[in-house]
């Protein structure tokens, strides 16, 4: 019988990435998830708002690489919640930008900190130097998945 490619998916990089990513952002959910009634989509519109704010939805979903679709229901869920506002830009009437409400910046400003703690937390097993190693590493697989997409 010929030898079949079957693919290892144990050892198989996106694979390894993808489950190690949902695994953490499951994780790190349970900060926000039940106390905020948020869902990963919402905290990660949140999160990209607080630090990039009058973004439109399109940027968002380029900013965060999700599904168009997706980030047009967190938006519209966050909107309905109160803690997103929108708002047309300056120049352009046609572009909706968006921003944190109150209420945003108030949940911002709680899960934030938990979430830099738990970064920290599951960082606390490598060195200083592995640590620097990983981010290198990180950006140039990035760096690499741009240039081949």
């Amino acid at each position: 019988m010929p030898e079949r490619n079957l693919l290892d998916l144990e050892h198989f990089l996106p694979y390894r990435l993808s489950v190690l990513s949902n695994r953490i952002s499951q994780d790190i959910a349970r900060l926000y998830a039940d106390r905020f009634e948020l869902g990963i989509t919402e905290w990660r519109v949140l999160a990209v708002l607080g630090r990039y704010p009058g973004l439109s939805a399109s940027q968002l979903a380029e900013r965060t690489a999700m599904d168009k679709v997706a980030v047009s229901r967190a938006v519209a869920s966050l909107l309905a919640a109160g803690r997103l506002t929108r708002d047309t830009h300056g120049d352009d009437r046609r572009r909706s930008v968006l921003e944190l409400s109150a209420e945003g910046q108030r949940v911002y400003a709680e899960v934030a900190p938990a979430a830099i703690a738990y970064e920290r937390r599951l960082l606390s097993c490598l060195s200083p130097e592995d640590q620097a190693a990983l981010s290198r590493l990180l950006q140039q697989l990035a760096d690499a998945e741009q240039k081949t997409s």
